[in-house]
């Protein structure tokens, strides 16, 4: 983090990889102020924790996402960064607002009380809440969310969420199939595939074809049944690592193959670490 500060229950890191879900999504309920940095600005260093003092105070109205450049290139160069500190506003998954360089903390709140004139709503504030506990804890919370609004489409995907980590796939699936059409975006496609995911274990004993990969690495009928046994029980960075090894070992149909897989996995997996990495290690690949 850039400004070596602890992220609180308005704060978080965010990559690539979940910026769609973590800053776009998420900026449909709250407002995210998106906070682009790098370990080597120290104007960054300054307004870090002016932002992060900023988040707390203002007590859920907005959330705070923080992207290091550095590990972002693709992402950077999508939203034109040239210069940072960068700060920019996303409310109803848009931009609408930005500011360049470390402002003093009256500034950013002049900034901020531009577009933020209406306290989160009690269901954001438990959904808040909810989102720095354990599942024991969250569950509750949420379940008092929906009774407050029914039918919140965030808060019913939370709570999905959490049905689906803790092996509940049947209430998980009642509650997703009892959203609108318009609900049904990226997140929504992701929790439902890692219920069909779960819902088949594909046929094969891992041990022996883990035996066969072993005994020869182009193998890749192996290390596809291997890599989808390993998915379904949620071991994803070894189910990457087979596919990786595939697109890495072949050079025709079978890379292809692999890498239709490996994009569609990446959508469904819930580890962002696990995406982030397997994202850069086939790009590398390709090249």
């Amino acid at each position: 983090m850039a400004a070596a500060a602890v992220n609180g229950p308005f704060s978080f890191d965010v990559t690539e990889a979940d910026f769609e879900s973590a800053v776009l999504e998420r900026s449909l309920q709250v407002p995210v102020l998106l906070d682009c940095w790098a370990p080597w600005c120290g104007p960054c260093r300054s307004l870090g924790p002016v932002l992060e003092k900023l988040a707390a105070a203002y007590d859920g109205r907005f959330v705070l996402a923080k992207l290091d450049t550095d590990q972002a290139p693709n992402l950077s160069a999508a939203l034109q960064i040239r210069s940072i500190p960068l700060v920019m506003l996303f409310i109803g998954g848009q931009p609408v607002d930005q500011f360049l360089g470390a402002l003093p903390e009256g500034k950013v709140r002049e900034f901020l009380d531009r577009h933020l004139t209406e306290p989160a709503s009690p269901v954001e504030a438990l959904r808040a809440e909810a989102a720095e506990l354990g599942d024991d804890e969250a569950l509750p919370l949420l379940h008092e969310a929906l009774s407050i609004e029914p039918g919140h489409v965030e808060a019913t995907l939370d709570l999905a969420e959490r049905l689906i980590g803790r092996g509940e796939h049947a209430p998980a699936q009642a509650l997703l199939e009892g959203l609108p059409g318009e609900a049904m975006g990226h997140r929504y496609a992701a929790l439902m595939g890692r219920i069909e995911l779960a819902a088949h274990r594909p046929e094969g004993d891992p041990v022996a074809l883990a035996a066969r990969v072993a005994a020869n690495p182009r193998d890749f009928e192996a290390r596809f049944g291997l890599a989808a046994l390993l998915a379904h029980d949620g071991r994803w960075p070894a189910a990457f690592e087979q596919l990786l090894d595939t697109v890495l070992r072949d050079k025709a149909e079978w890379r292809e193959k692999a890498r239709q897989q490996l994009v569609a996995w990446f959508d469904v997996c819930p580890d962002a670490e696990a995406v982030s990495r397997g994202r850069r290690y086939l790009g590398m690949y390709l090249n």
